[in-house]
């Protein structure tokens, strides 16, 4: 079988990284259980990275308002991986504060924070803090400006007030994620990476469009407006469920796409049918056995330009100790013929991931 190009656009091995939404049907405690249990096992694995997505209010979105606080709690269970939001919706947070906590975080870290904004996509949850989601471009641009230039260490908001602790070097490690070229072309000009989408909706004249038809636009914009000598930093977000099973992984799949059903179809997404099949092409995820899984990634078009590949589990969504296998057979099988490459101090084991989890209630589903 043949494997995707191991290189990324720099010649350098790629980046894996492990995502959560926290969607674990269960409470909210054991949800932060399982989440950081998956991102510990993540890292023993050999995992580059982790991160973790923000939604406000609606449980079945995405189950933490909070990506900062939570991310702080791993700070004494993980000690190599490089934790990531992905994304801070920027327009319904203060500038500032983002500032400040980002710094407080990335100091307790040791340097491992990484940060993705982005726009926001619920225009429900804009109402509850009291903007108007036709301007959310418009104030993400405003708040990126402040967060940056506080990062920088510049005075803020007109005052002889500077960040405390300083975050320069936190300029670096800013991502943008966007679903067009015209945010690619920001995100470029901005010198920060890129961070793309694990599926986007299609147009009625090309339902059954490659994923790629729609992301290398956004990626060349991107590429064009990066100043000169600046290394493109691309993430590519995939879904992918791999077990040691396929007749597992399928009977999984097709009760978790149907469940996501009608979100999709909410959010634009044309659904090219009921079979289990048009579901997984519909919302590209990519599902099976390691071998299934390799090949079904082998013909994503958008891999080999990326220097991050990070994957995740939804929207199949199998319960918790079936995550912790597909997270070991990632590492094990399938990026390894993507072009990934454990590092070698990866190898060693990390004495600050062994002990329990900060939350005790970590306990597999019945």
């Amino acid at each position: 079988m043949d494997a995707i190009a191991g290189q990324d656009v720099q010649g350098k091995a790629k980046r894996l990284g492990f995502f959560t939404r926290l969607l674990d049907r269960t409470s909210a405690s054991e949800r932060y259980g399982y989440a950081a249990e998956q991102i510990v096992h993540a890292e023993r694995c050999g995992f580059d990275s982790a991160w973790v997505a923000q939604h406000h209010f609606d449980e079945d979105e995405g189950g933490l308002p909070a990506p900062l606080v939570f991310l702080a709690t791993l700070a004494p269970q993980t000690r190599r991986i490089r934790l990531g939001t992905g994304v801070i919706t920027l327009p319904l947070e203060h500038p500032v504060r983002v500032a400040e906590d980002v710094a407080v975080l990335d100091t307790l870290l040791n340097g491992r924070l990484e940060i993705g904004v982005g726009t926001g996509g619920t225009p429900s949850s804009f109402a509850a803090f009291g903007h108007d989601s036709a301007r959310r471009g418009a104030i993400f641009a405003d708040h990126l400006s402040t967060l940056l230039g506080a990062l920088k260490g510049e005075p803020i908001g007109g005052t002889a007030n500077r960040l405390y602790p300083e975050g320069r070097g936190l300029v670096d490690r800013i991502w943008q994620a966007t679903f067009s070229a015209d945010g690619g072309h920001w995100a470029g000009l901005g010198g920060h990476g890129l961070m793309l989408s694990r599926t986007q909706p299609r147009t009625k004249e090309a339902p059954s469009a490659p994923l790629g038809d729609i992301q290398h636009p956004i990626i060349d914009a991107y590429l064009a407006a990066l100043p000169a000598g600046r290394a493109p930093r691309i993430m590519a977000s995939r879904s992918l469920y791999v077990a040691d099973s396929r007749k597992e992984a399928l009977h999984l799949a097709e009760q978790g796409l149907h469940r996501a059903l009608a979100r999709f179809k909410s959010s634009g997404h044309i659904i090219r049918g009921d079979r289990l099949e048009d579901l997984i092409a519909t919302f590209d995820t990519h599902v099976g056995t390691p071998d299934d899984v390799i090949a079904s990634l082998s013909k994503d078009s958008i891999l080999p330009r990326v220097t991050d590949l990070v994957f995740q589990v939804h929207s199949v969504d199998p319960p918790h100790p079936l995550i912790l296998r597909s997270i070991e057979l990632t590492a094990e099988r399938v990026a390894p013929a993507l072009g990934w490459e454990r590092r070698e101090s990866s190898r060693t084991k990390d004495r600050s991931a062994t002990g329990a989890p900060l939350i005790d209630s970590v306990r597999s589903p019945t």
